[in-house]
C-alpha cells in the first residue's frame, strides 16, 4: 500500500513522533494508523523501560490547592535534564499528575501511577511511559504528599521550579503563608518548634557539642552550663519558631506568628532532587575511553 503524505502528517500530529519514525511505522502496518500507533506504542513503552535505570535528578516541584484551601498536593517529578524540566510538556505533565494526586488522594506511588491522568484517558504510569518514549529522557514520579485540614488553610511558595513549600496554617492570611513557606524555602528548619525535635537527632547533636565542650578543658559543671546555652542556640537555629524571620531578622518567625494571632500546624519542603547522589562526568576520562575503543 502506498504510504502518502497526508497519512504520516496525521499520525504525527496524534503521536509527536518524527517523519521518518512515522512513514516506517506505516509501513510495517500497511498503512492502517491505529495499527501503527499500537506498534509504536509497544515500542515506545520497551524504551522506556530501558531507560528506567538512568539517574534522573532534575525536574519540577508542583503543588496544587484546593479552591477553598482546604486540602492540597505537593509532587516532585524527576527527569534527567534542566532542557527537559523546562518544557511545557513536561511541566504540563507535572501539573496534571498534581491535580490527579489532590482528586484522588492516592495512598503511595503505586496507586498514584495507576490512575487515569487528570486529562487523560491514559493511566498516569502509560502516559509517563509515553513520554519517556518520547523525550527520550528517564521520567520518574519520585514522591508526592496529600494533606487535608478541617482547621486551617493551606497556601505555598514555590521558589522557581525545583524548590515547594506548602504550609498549614490557622489564622492569620493568604500573605503570612506565603511568608512563612518562603522563610522554610530559604532557612530549612529541621521541624516547627523544640517539642517537635526527633530525640535521635538532639541527642545526637548533644554528643556532638559535649564533646566540644570537653575538649576546652573545663570543669564538668561549667561544661553541662555551656550544653544547656549550645542546645538552645541549636534548637533556635533549627526550628522554624525560633529561627529569625527572613524578612524581618530582629523578630522571630514565633513572634511573627504570635502578632498575628496565627500558628502553623504542618508543612512540606521539596527540593528537586535532594538525597539523589547524581552523576559526576568526567569528559576528559569520556573523551580518552572512545580515543582508547
Amino acid at each position: 500500500m502506498q504510504i502518502t503524505a497526508s497519512m504520516v502528517k496525521e499520525l504525527r500530529e496524534r503521536t509527536g513522533s518524527g517523519m521518518m519514525e512515522c512513514k516506517k511505522a506505516l509501513q510495517e502496518a500497511e498503512g492502517n494508523i491505529d495499527v501503527a500507533i499500537e506498534n509504536m506504542r509497544k515500542a515506545g513503552l520497551a524504551k522506556a523501560d530501558k531507560k528506567s535505570g538512568r539517574i534522573a535528578a532534575e525536574g519540577r516541584v508542583v503543588i496544587e490547592i484546593s479552591s477553598d484551601a482546604k486540602s492540597a498536593a505537593i509532587v516532585e517529578v524527576n527527569c534527567e535534564t534542566d532542557f527537559v524540566s523546562g518544557g511545557d510538556e513536561f511541566l504540563s505533565f507535572v501539573a496534571a499528575v498534581a491535580k490527579t494526586a489532590l482528586a484522588n488522594k492516592p495512598a503511595d506511588i503505586n496507586a498514584l501511577s495507576e490512575l487515569p491522568l487528570d486529562g487523560a484517558a491514559e493511566t498516569v504510569e502509560d502516559v509517563r511511559k509515553t513520554k519517556v518514549a518520547k523525550i527520550g529522557e528517564n521520567i520518574q514520579l519520585r514522591r508526592f504528599e496529600v494533606l487535608e485540614t478541617a482547621t486551617g488553610t493551606f497556601g505555598c511558595y514555590l521558589h522557581g521550579t525545583r524548590m515547594g513549600v506548602l504550609v498549614e496554617m490557622e489564622g492569620g492570611n493568604e500573605e503570612l503563608i506565603k511568608d512563612v513557606a518562603m522563610h522554610i524555602a530559604a532557612s530549612n528548619p529541621l521541624c516547627i518548634s523544640a517539642a517537635d525535635m526527633p530525640a535521635e537527632t538532639l541527642e545526637k547533636e548533644k554528643e556532638i557539642l559535649r564533646a566540644q565542650a570537653l575538649d576546652s578543658g573545663k570543669p564538668a559543671d561549667i561544661v553541662e552550663k555551656m550544653l544547656e546555652g549550645r542546645v538552645r542556640k541549636y534548637l533556635a537555629e533549627n526550628t522554624l519558631l525560633g529561627q529569625p524571620f527572613v524578612k524581618n531578622p530582629d523578630i522571630t518567625v514565633e513572634t511573627l506568628l504570635a502578632d498575628a494571632g496565627a500558628k502553623v500546624n504542618r508543612y512540606v519542603r521539596y527540593e528537586v532532587g535532594e538525597g539523589i547522589e547524581k552523576k559526576q562526568e568526567n569528559f576528559a576520562d569520556e573523551v580518552m575511553a572512545q580515543v582508547n575503543a
